[in-house]
Parts: C-alpha cells; sequence; structure tokens
C-alpha cells in the first residue's frame, strides 16, 4: 500500500501544471518505502533521472503546486514593508526551496529562502521553519544585499547563492557554474512572477 501511495503522490505531482526545472532527490529507506527531496537532509539520497519515459529526452518536471500562492500574502507583506520586488522574493524561494517550509539543505540552510543558522542569527530568526520568520529574515538578507550593491539585483542574487566574500573577491559574480545558473534561473522566475504574480 505505501508503495501504491508514493506512485499515486510522484504521479499527481508529475500530471499538475505550471512546471519548473530542478534537481531532484529519492532515498529507498530500508522499509521499502521512497522519498522525494529538491533539498536532501542526510546522506543516501540520490540524484533521480532528469528524464520522463517514452524516450522523450524531456528534462523532468517539477510542479508548482496550489498551495504555494498561500505565502503571497506574506510576501507581499515583507516585500512591502522592506521595499523588496515581491516577484524576486517570490522567485528566490521557488528556487531556494520550491516552496517547501521545512526544506534542509545538506549544508544546513533551512526553510523557504535556505537561511543559513548565521544568517537567521543575524536577521533574529529563531524558528527558520516558521513561513513568516523565514521570509522576513530572507527578505531583510536580500534588503541589506541589494543596499550593499546599489540595486544590482545579480549582484545581491550571486552574493546570496554563494556568499558576499565570493563577489568580493572576484569582483562581481563569481565564476561558479552553480551560481550563474542560479542568477539565470531566479531571475527567470522574476519576470514570470512579475506577469503572473
Amino acid at each position: 500500500m505505501r508503495s501504491v501511495l508514493v506512485g499515486l503522490g510522484v504521479l499527481a505531482a508529475l500530471t499538475l501544471p505550471a512546471v519548473v526545472n530542478a534537481e531532484i532527490f529519492m532515498y529507498r529507506a530500508p522499509d521499502g518505502s521512497v522519498h522525494f527531496s529538491n533539498a536532501p537532509a542526510k546522506a543516501g539520497y540520490k540524484r533521480y533521472p532528469r528524464q520522463f519515459g517514452f524516450g522523450s529526452g524531456a528534462p523532468m518536471r517539477v510542479v508548482d503546486r496550489p498551495h504555494h500562492s498561500s505565502f503571497d500574502s506574506i510576501i507581499n507583506d515583507v516585500a512591502g514593508r522592506r521595499g523588496v520586488d515581491p516577484a524576486l522574493v517570490k522567485a528566490v524561494i521557488r528556487a531556494e526551496s520550491g516552496f517547501v517550509p521545512t526544506a534542509r539543505s545538506p549544508k544546513g540552510a533551512l526553510g523557504l529562502m535556505q537561511l543559513m543558522p548565521a544568517t537567521a542569527r543575524m536577521h533574529k530568526v529563531w524558528h527558520a521553519f516558521d513561513p513568516s520568520q523565514n521570509i522576513e529574515g530572507g527578505v531583510k538578507h536580500l534588503r541589506m544585499l541589494l543596499d550593499k550593491y546599489r540595486g544590482n539585483v545579480r549582484l545581491a542574487l550571486a552574493a546570496y547563492n554563494a556568499g558576499h566574500g565570493a563577489v568580493e573577491k572576484y569582483g562581481g559574480v563569481p565564476p561558479y557554474k552553480e551560481t550563474v545558473e542560479y542568477i539565470q534561473r531566479v531571475t527567470s522566475y522574476q519576470r514570470h512572477y512579475r506577469a503572473h504574480f
């Protein structure tokens, strides 16, 4: 029964609209259950093949779920108070956690906006898995980076992803594949949300 439920959950996820490309990892537990994550929290997860069947060669697609819009009121409130584009905030959340409030990365980043513990403490986020606190802290951090780089969104995103030390070291966007792709992904999502937010 458990494998049937897992299969139905995956099938439902793959058939919903509004899709995005993302890395997905799979873990098969000793009891035979299968777990999926975009931000695995422990060893044992393996990258899930980014291909549909049927020999299409198309990239695997991961969907936005209807409940993702439930964070919009928090995003609008916090972004409005901090003077940050709400479409940018939502784009960062989508890229960082896929709208999973309890996401935890292998490096220890937590919650919707994937705050590192030191960043969470800096912005007085004591419950990183609470969406309101996490978004508040993440937007404060984005605002700080936007101010530091005089409104340059690319540099702010580079610092959000790779750390401001890397941006300072290279005098701009660091030549890290992950960071370059992250900026492209977030700015693409931002354009989408500006049109559909």
